[in-house]
């Protein structure tokens, strides 16, 4: 039995797809892996700053806590945004997973720099007080924003 030419996949075989084709079946590949590794990296450094903090937030949003969801939606972006630039700079996996750990490291760090400073605001947020969460989530935010800058030079 013959098959017709227009059932047969011959279309899908590297030397008859168009070149925007063929550089999105290579590098579509390759943006999933680097993504992923992203965001592990980025549950990973939730994970640890939630360990790190002396609040358990999570507990905290589990009963309610306005306040505490405020801040630890913060750091997931005060987290998030430097890993996005580090991932945007890189051009292979192992400068992903480099700058990735070396920005968890730097914001967790400036985490607790910005609770000490910022005596007693994480405490308030023990209490429910959105105030000071939002205040907090600023400067989390601030200090993101300018690692992130840091990276993509």
């Amino acid at each position: 039995m013959v098959i017709p030419d227009f059932l047969t996949l011959d279309f899908l075989t590297p030397e008859v797809l168009r070149p925007e084709v063929q550089a999105f079946a290579n590098g579509f590949p390759v943006t999933l892996l680097h993504a992923g590794v992203t965001l592990v990296m980025l549950v990973v450094g939730a994970f640890i700053y939630s360990i790190l903090t002396p609040y358990k937030e999570i507990g905290q949003i589990r009963e309610g806590n306005s306040a505490a969801a405020v801040a630890y939606g913060g750091v997931i972006f005060g987290l998030a945004i430097p890993l996005a630039a580090s991932l945007a700079a890189s051009t292979s996996l192992r400068e992903v997973v480099i700058w990735g750990g070396a920005t968890i490291l730097l914001q967790l760090f400036v985490f607790r720099l910005v609770d000490f400073l910022l005596t007693g605001l994480p405490a308030r947020i023990n209490e429910g007080e959105v105030s000071a969460a939002v205040l907090l989530v600023a400067a989390k935010l601030s200090a993101a924003l300018v690692l992130a800058a840091a990276v993509s030079i």
